[in-house]
């Protein structure tokens, strides 16, 4: 997909939760977020010119610490974010600039997604396609959560789990395998 169709997608998510055109253009901090992302994605990936990328690179920084200011949440330029993110919520929101994160996913405020382990177990996340975070968890580490996995709120997780997972607690285990129908 193009940046345009990946905003698009966004935004068609952002409306399916009840949101409208000026509500989530002018209101919704997720959606800021997320836009500026895609954006400085897009530099970060495509303009190979280093005339022009150091400018534009240093212009979406700068737009992005703002972002992050204003709405506590850090997405990098960096990261790899699939179609159709949603967060739900804004405010204490960090993702780390190495996680890899699948389509049609769902994230709530306090989420930490970041780098954890020691020596060859050391690195940062990988999310399947529809996966829903609960309020205030963290997940960090060497891992991979499968597709339709739901992290219950306040959760740790550490470990991998695989598809329609549904994992709750510190640290984060399996309670039932019905996946994130119904939460994305």
């Amino acid at each position: 997909m193009n940046v345009f169709q990946l905003i698009a997608s966004d935004y068609k998510k952002y409306q399916k939760y009840g949101g409208h055109f000026f509500s989530i253009i002018f209101l919704t901090q997720g959606f800021w977020a997320i836009f500026q992302y895609r954006i400085a994605h897009l530099i970060h990936k495509k303009i190979t010119w280093k005339l022009f990328r150091f400018p534009l690179l240093a212009f979406v920084l700068l737009w992005q610490k703002n972002i992050e200011i204003f709405t506590g949440i850090s997405i990098p330029y960096a990261a790899r974010i699939g179609h159709s993110f949603y967060i739900g919520h804004f405010g204490g929101i960090i993702i780390n600039s190495n996680v890899i994160i699948g389509d049609n996913c769902n994230i709530s405020q306090g989420v930490t997604i970041g780098v954890s382990g020691t020596d060859e177990n050391r690195g940062t996340p990988v999310l399947g396609n529809e996966v829903y975070i609960g309020a205030n968890s963290v997940i960090a580490g060497k891992i991979t959560l499968g597709n339709n996995v739901v992290v219950g709120a306040c959760s740790m997780v550490k470990d991998s789990f695989s598809d329609n997972s549904v994992v709750l607690g510190v640290p984060a285990v399996l309670i039932s395998q019905k996946g994130s129908k119904g939460y994305i």
